[in-house]
């Protein structure tokens, strides 16, 4: 089989934002100031989606419309979507650039498969505009990239391949099965599996685990590996071709896939 060419990245709770707390965060706050909070957990549900469908989604809740309902004497709408989605994006980008720490073992590992010739793709649930903060923010902090693509003016984001795609056309990338797909997030794994690329899930500062760094050191170990082997069961079930701990792992494993006799 044609070896692996390239390693497809996602962001916040990927490659930055240990735990992916940045656009959680923004979410609570943003529903809060409607009147309809949701928690962080579901928010987490539907993480990796882009942003405005993430808002639609929230909204779908049962519990979100009776509170907006309550609240408003009447059911939501596209306009109200719309006016959640900027307090959204306020919320965000006042706290961007403090979210975008690359996770322990990102910058060492990236820069070691592009020194082994790899090229180094992204996606994301970001808008352009806030890529214009993580990008140059990330850099400053030693992690660079190749590309990065949103779906911003693509038929569609995550679970859709298409922001993939358009990686391997501005890259040069001929084949799917040239391609591992990195994500901490099912929509993620979906992406890279719709794709027809080598989907790969991480777990430890994943949105799926949903624990800071500090936490996840504090917990007791059994504790942990019982958390990290449910997130692991459910990015298998979501499709994923291999899950691994921490992105320091990835290295092997794309030696693994070079090494497969097809």
């Amino acid at each position: 089989m044609k070896k692996i060419e390239c390693i497809i990245m996602d962001w916040a709770g990927t490659a930055v934002d240990y735990g992916c707390f940045a656009p959680v965060a923004a979410f609570v706050e943003s529903f809060k100031a409607i009147g309809a909070p949701v928690t962080a957990a579901e928010t987490r549900a539907h993480m990796g989606l882009t942003k405005i469908e993430e808002v639609r989604a929230l909204f779908a809740i049962d519990h979100v419309q009776a509170d907006f309902r309550a609240k408003y004497g009447r059911d939501w709408n596209e306009d109200d979507v719309q006016a959640c989605y900027k307090k959204f994006q306020g919320e965000l980008f006042a706290t961007l650039e403090d979210y975008s720490e690359p996770i322990t073992g990102v910058v060492d590992t990236i820069a070691k498969l592009r020194a082994d010739g790899l090229k180094v793709g992204s996606t994301t649930g970001y808008t352009r505009e806030m890529m214009d903060v993580v990008i140059p923010a990330a850099a400053k902090r030693g992690y660079v990239i190749d590309n990065c693509v949103t779906s911003d003016n693509l038929p569609g984001g995550r679970p859709r391949p298409y922001m993939i795609y358009q990686n391997m056309c501005e890259m040069g990338i001929d084949c799917a099965r040239s391609v591992v797909k990195v994500g901490d997030t099912i929509s993620d794994i979906k992406e890279g599996v719709n794709a027809g690329a080598w989907s790969v899930g991480v777990i430890l500062g994943s949105n799926e685990l949903a624990l800071t760094e500090e936490e996840v050191k504090a917990m007791p170990a059994d504790e942990l590996k019982a958390r990290m082997k449910a997130v692991r069961y459910k990015m298998y079930a979501a499709g994923a071709h291999y899950v691994i701990d921490d992105i320091t792992e990835l290295p092997l494993l794309i030696e693994s896939i070079n090494s497969i006799k097809c």
